[in-house]
């Protein structure tokens, strides 16, 4: 009898569900669309997306620096031994947001170096990683092509930096923008099938 039950709310719940994605996929298409354009047209100006971004960095470095820094003075603990740690950690945000504000160009330039490296290091871990993996048949060349193409993309920020650092991060984002967008509008879609099946079924 409670299995029947179960079985019953988890078929309730379905129908809701499918109930409401005619009402959702409109909107999560609309984002998904608004997405793929903002990349699209982030690949064009990818100067200026690296400096908003930049900048909404260190916006969020300021505030978690203050938010740290308020908690620090309000807490009462009298046991609290890493209460000066938490201090300078925090006037450290301030100190990099306060940075990244009065020279956001210069900003751009040294995280563009910090994603070099790690694209760097990402690629030869996945390279590494297909090598030893040679025995499992042809898919082991999947992570050392996409290792490959990190240690090249790693490569071409550091020979061409500190220029990359104007468009380096701008065109991340862009792609990650088109991507995002690209994936919620194959989902809006799903969606609107999935409603139009629950229909035609009722």
């Amino acid at each position: 009898m409670i299995e029947k039950n179960q079985q019953q709310t988890s078929a309730e719940i379905v129908i809701v569900e499918l109930e409401e994605l005619p009402r959702k996929w409109k909107l999560m298409m609309a984002l998904g669309i608004l997405m793929m354009v903002a990349g699209v047209m982030g690949l064009y100006v990818a100067v200026v997306v690296t400096l908003v971004t930049v900048l909404l960095y260190g916006g969020m470095l300021m505030a978690g620096g203050v938010l740290s820094l308020i908690h620090s003075f309000r807490v009462k603990e009298k046991k609290w031994h890493g209460r000066m740690t938490n201090i300078l950690v925090a006037l450290l945000y301030i100190g990099l947001s306060i940075v990244i504000f009065i020279n956001p160009v210069a900003a751009s330039a040294a995280l563009t170096l910090v994603l070099g490296g790690l694209f760097m290091f990402i690629g030869v871990l996945r390279i590494v990683y297909g090598i030893r993996c040679r025995k499992n048949g042809w898919k082991w060349l999947l992570p050392v092509i996409v290792g490959t193409v990190d240690c090249i993309f790693a490569l071409v920020i550091a020979l061409s930096w500190p220029v990359s650092g104007l468009w380096v991060i701008g065109l991340i984002v862009s792609i990650e923008l088109i991507m995002n967008g690209w994936i919620l509008t194959l989902t809006a879609l799903a969606a609107r099938k999935l409603g139009k099946m629950a229909t035609e079924q009722q």
